[in-house]
């Protein structure tokens, strides 16, 4: 935890490395994930670059690659998982033999594939000259179609031509225009007798179902065979020979069902030949895409570095962890000897001005905390870190608003689900399913705060428990029952003076005043935890403010920030203890009964307008003698707050600027970041941080609200739920009302997950995010900073896996 308390240190470095040993250094370091390089040749064309032609032998690498695996796609044959077990960067010798394997594999299965389509082929128009020629015999033997013909009434003569005509097979689709523009062209003297055929044919390159039909175009004369021939190519139809005798058609149907047992042989060989090789390459191919990436990104890494002038070394730049330096050396000795390079590599640390990128280094469970942080922006470098507290701060608000033993137990569940079978279910690329995966420590700490919760606020889908016995005694018989069935609890007549355990006495939830006793409770409640939550954000400026040298804004901005913020809210929460406290109704001093108890918020208000207001008879205005010379003090205080903050760090600035003369350049703490601004825009600045600063104050105390409203709708509606829907089934008795309520316990049970759980879950998730992004982030955090990319196979893996 110590590591996320703020961002790793970095350090900038310079590695000198032999072009022999460059590709396996850039090996080492990329399987380590440790180092971030800047692009030397930022003004140099892509193409120019040196290692140019290898990453376009890369490129050619992925294109075989990506047939092959599509020809593995189109024939289901299934590759391994190699996630746990990705295999190491080759040498770049190996890189010869793969290319060499590739080239191989892929004219294989080339030949094959074309094989494969050329016989198919070959068989699919043996097939259709099959359905030809049985389709056709009962064509040829309705005479009735030459009587047709002649009953058009054809050119004079004609009924001393022969009968000519053509046979093939069209695609459906096309049967209804080509009919048409048969009638058009021959004027009718065309006549077309069809037949589908039943069994759909499959296209040798798409794989496609095409369906199609035998038909016959009677005609006459040798003018109109070149018409219909024309129109037979333009829809694309194909024409087979089709012999007038029977006996010739029924000997030639014969030869051609022959030669179709023949292909199907050798097509049976060649699948079995095809999917050999396909199953033989399917263990390789993964293995070949991880490498082929490897390579790839270790020359565009290269491409990164600069040649010295002698071109015998080459020297690049790079963002390295301090604490990992002595790793990258080692690294660089690795590369070296792992092709024998009698010249070692050397890495220089060199200073700079530039800010580094910001590194946390995380796990698996952390990983979520931090996630919620950096969206809403990096932490500057050396920056607090907020995530190490939202940790405990994020469930723990957002139980608050979701607070039900139950609903919590539900939430723990899916979290504990997510946690125990992470490794399978990290196999799931989905989009949304990751992200909602990302975060299952999240939820599981959400259900068991909002177990803690729901327990203190004895509440479970809307009942209650009773553990520990009531401290209310319940002063109703019958006749009261009768007249009055609402059950109001009086503290001063039915409290038996002994405090409930754990959490909220059971009786409340029993009691028709249930809802302005919670009202206030939580109200108060969700005030109280929301100052205690900004002031501890306003604390956690000291620590940034003392790590970078700026000692002074803890004069100038801290102290009056902070004292603003204690004077009157932390005050506001005093007073709400003082008053649970002090005001009781077992007294015998009238003005301490709950009737004379003043509301803190009028109170509050008063206070704040320098008003009075006239107590009850036997009451007193204020809570305590002297209050009201303390809530002046503490008014004058504050006041004294806005000008502090508002001028002295401008004057500051401006002081210490005139002390330092025209050519002392040196930045002093405190006012280094303003060297260069102008004395208008600073004094600018600081009256927008402090108007800013005291209206948030307000605007944000209220903010915190959500919690005792979300709170509330989040019991009512579980409420509501219970009554409308499973007293349904109670109401029964016997037998009836078993069934009744198995069978009104499935609705209510999916209401209260998709309700109760997701949308009010996913709504008190939100409105936590927002506390933590506005209210107590605001009080320290920057967020200016760019985060740590390291050269890292694992992460341009897994970026390659989501993209897919």
């Amino acid at each position: 935890m110590g590591a996320m308390f703020r961002s790793e240190q970095m350090d900038l470095v310079q590695l000198l490395i032999q072009p022999e040993a460059a590709y396996s250094s850039l090996a080492e370091l990329g399987e380590l994930g440790i180092a971030q390089f800047r692009d030397l040749n930022a003004d140099v064309n892509v193409f120019q670059r040196k290692y140019t032609s290898e990453i376009r032998r890369c490129e050619e690498m992925e294109r075989k690659i990506g047939y092959i695996r599509r020809e593995l796609t189109k024939d289901e044959v299934p590759t391994p998982d190699l996630s746990d077990n990705i295999p190491r960067t080759p040498n770049s010798r190996e890189i010869i033999d793969l290319e060499a394997a590739l080239e191989k594999t892929e004219n294989e299965i080339i030949e094959l594939s074309e094989n494969s389509h050329a016989l198919l082929q070959n068989f699919m128009e043996l097939t259709e000259l099959k359905s030809v020629l049985e389709k056709t015999q009962g064509f040829f033997s309705d005479k009735s179609a030459a009587q047709n013909l002649e009953a058009t009434g054809g050119d004079p003569g004609s009924e001393n031509k022969p009968l000519g005509f053509v046979a093939g097979v069209i695609p459906r689709e096309r049967v209804i225009g080509f009919e048409r523009m048969l009638w058009r062209v021959s004027r009718g003297n065309v006549f077309l007798r069809q037949a589908p055929i039943e069994k759909p044919f499959t296209d040798p390159r798409s794989g496609d179902e095409i369906y199609k039909i035998v038909f016959v175009a009677f005609f006459q004369g040798e003018q109109l065979k070149s018409r219909v021939k024309k129109i037979c190519s333009g829809y694309h139809a194909s024409l087979y020979p089709c012999p007038n005798e029977y006996n010739e058609r029924a000997e030639m149907l014969q030869g051609v069902r022959t030669r179709i047992e023949d292909l199907n042989m050798v097509i049976n060989q060649t699948k079995d030949q095809r999917q050999r090789v396909l199953i033989s390459v399917a263990k390789e191919v993964p293995k070949w895409e991880i490498i082929v990436k490897k390579v790839k990104a270790i020359y565009h890494t290269l491409n990164m570095f600069n040649v010295d002038v002698s071109k015998k070394c080459l020297f690049g730049e790079a963002w390295v962890p301090t604490s990992n330096l002595q790793d990258v050396k080692n690294a660089l000795i690795a590369g070296s000897s792992a092709v024998g390079s009698t010249v070692p590599s050397f890495l220089n640390v060199i200073s700079t001005h530039e800010a580094p990128p910001t590194f946390n280094r995380t796990n698996k469970f952390t990983q979520g905390f931090q996630n919620l942080i950096e969206s809403y922006g990096v932490a500057s470098y050396r920056e607090a870190n907020p995530a190490l507290y939202t940790i405990i701060t994020f469930p723990f608000l957002f139980a608050i608003m979701f607070g039900d033993l139950g609903h919590g137990l539900i939430l723990l569940l899916l979290g504990l689900w997510m946690v125990l079978w992470e490794k399978s279910l990290a196999r799931n690329k989905d989009e949304i399913w990751q992200l909602f995966f990302g975060g299952r420590y999240i939820i599981l700490l959400m259900g068991i705060f909002s177990m803690y919760t729901g327990f203190v606020y004895n509440d479970i889908f809307s009942k209650t428990m009773n553990i520990f016995g009531s401290s209310w005694q319940i002063n109703y018989n019958t006749s009261t029952i009768m007249t009055n069935p609402d059950l109001q609890l009086n503290p001063g007549e039915d409290y038996s003076e002994t405090v409930y355990w754990y959490g909220l006495d059971p009786a409340w939830m029993l009691a028709s005043n249930k809802i302005i006793f919670l009202n206030s409770f939580k109200m108060k409640l969700s005030i109280i935890f929301g100052v205690v939550h900004m002031i501890f954000g306003v604390c956690m400026s000291v620590v940034n403010n003392t790590h970078f040298k700026k000692k002074i804004n803890i004069l100038l901005d801290f102290i009056p920030q902070l004292m603003f913020l204690v004077l009157l809210f932390l005050y506001m929460c005093f007073m709400m203890f003082f008053k649970w406290v002090q005001y009781t109704a077992v007294t015998d001093v009238d003005h301490l009964k709950p009737g004379c108890a003043p509301s803190v918020l009028i109170m509050f208000i008063n206070m704040m307008l320098f008003k009075r207001q006239e107590p009850l008879e036997t009451c007193k205005e204020f809570m305590f003698d002297g209050q009201q010379t303390i809530q002046m003090v503490f008014i004058f205080l504050a006041l004294i707050c806005i000008p502090w903050l508002l001028l002295a760090k401008p004057f500051y600035i401006k002081f210490t600027r005139k002390n330092r003369g025209a050519g002392d350049h040196v930045a002093s703490s405190g006012h280094g970041d303003h060297d260069d601004e102008p004395m208008s825009e600073i004094f600018i600045h600081q009256s927008i941080h402090c108007i800013e600063y005291i209206l948030s104050t307000i605007s944000h105390t209220a903010s915190y609200l959500r919690l005792w409203a979300l709170s509330l709708a989040h019991a009512q509606l579980s409420e509501v739920l219970y009554n409308m829907v499973f007293t349904i089934g109670l109401k029964s008795t016997g037998y009836t009302g078993a069934i009744m309520i198995y069978v009104v316990f499935w609705p209510w049970a999916v209401l209260t997950i998709g309700i109760l759980v997701g949308m009010e879950g996913l709504s008190a998730f939100l409105h936590t995010l927002r506390l933590h992004w506005v209210e107590f982030m605001s009080k320290f955090y920057e967020g200016l900073g760019y985060p740590f990319q390291p050269f890292s196979f694992q992460a341009i893996l897994d970026a390659e896996n989501e993209e897919k």
